[in-house]
């Protein structure tokens, strides 16, 4: 698998981001926090990573929620994803939202998301008179039906 070197700044070693296995697109993400966060049901909290990153040019990172935590508790990323810009220097912050029905415990250094790097390509927009057609036309929001 190809790797790029990514420089970061960390305020906890515990929470430097892993991935979980050899070919794992997402690194986990964990919660640099001191005392536990409760998020009750129908809630959304801001969980800080203690991670700042320096993306090379040309690249993203993606915050993703984990499949575990979702399936298991009903816990995802509230942006999902979360767009990391190569030009931003903050820290990594977490937008936990909980759409389970029993409250959910953040524990410090828990693995709350993952962080996918990829190559991202702008856009030059230029504006047309008209657009091409194509067979879909307007067609979208399940204009071709659920089977």
């Amino acid at each position: 698998m190809k790797k790029i070197a990514v420089p970061l700044l960390c305020e906890d070693e515990e929470c430097l981001p892993t991935y979980g296995s050899l070919l794992a697109a997402g690194a986990d993400l964990r919660a640099n926090i001191v005392q536990e966060v409760t998020i009750q049901p129908g809630e959304f909290r801001l969980i800080p990573t203690g991670i700042r990153i320096a993306l090379p040019e040309g690249f993203e990172a993606q915050v993703r929620p984990r499949s575990g935590l979702a399936l298991k508790q009903g816990i995802t990323v509230l942006n999902t994803p979360g767009t990391i810009d190569a030009d931003y220097r903050g820290e990594i912050g977490v937008i936990v939202m909980n759409h389970g029905k029993a409250p959910f415990i953040v524990l410090p250094k828990m693995r709350i998301a993952q962080l996918v790097v990829a190559p991202v390509v702008q856009a030059d927009f230029i504006l047309q008179e008209s657009l091409t057609t194509s067979a879909r036309g307007e067609g979208g929001f399940g204009h071709t039906g659920t089977r």
